[in-house]
């Protein structure tokens, strides 16, 4: 059984930063690919950044770019997302997932098969 759980979220003024941290437990997570994603109220659930299994290749969603960084331990069975300028749009329900292959760019829903239970993030203008 495979579990992860966010933590790190709150409540930040525009042009600050908060770092999520997501500690999975259970088998093949150094070779599985790992994600974030985020839903809005009243939004879809979208994809956020990727990291490939090795932690050599990672992927962005094109309004986070240049803001976000994800990256591994995974000596330590986390995976983070380092979020800086953050901006009122990006309110939202944070959730990590694994995904089902080692790739890092798969940004389906469908491409993950665990997910965590999401921490809040929310940023005010």
């Amino acid at each position: 059984q495979v579990q992860l759980v966010e933590s790190g979220g709150g409540l930040v003024q525009t042009g600050g930063s908060l770092r999520l941290s997501c500690a999975a437990s259970g088998r093949a997570f150094s070779i599985s690919a790992m994600g974030w994603f985020r839903q809005a109220p009243g939004k879809e659930r979208e994809f956020v950044a990727g990291i490939s299994g090795s932690g050599g290749s990672t992927t962005y969603a094109d309004s986070v770019k240049g803001r976000f960084a994800i990256s591994r331990d995974s000596a330590k069975n986390t995976v983070f997302l380092q979020m800086n300028s953050l901006k009122p749009e990006d309110t939202a329900n944070y959730y990590c997932a694994r995904g089902r292959t080692s790739l890092s760019y798969r940004r389906a829903l469908s491409d993950y098969d665990y997910w965590g239970q999401g921490t809040q993030v929310t940023v005010s203008s």
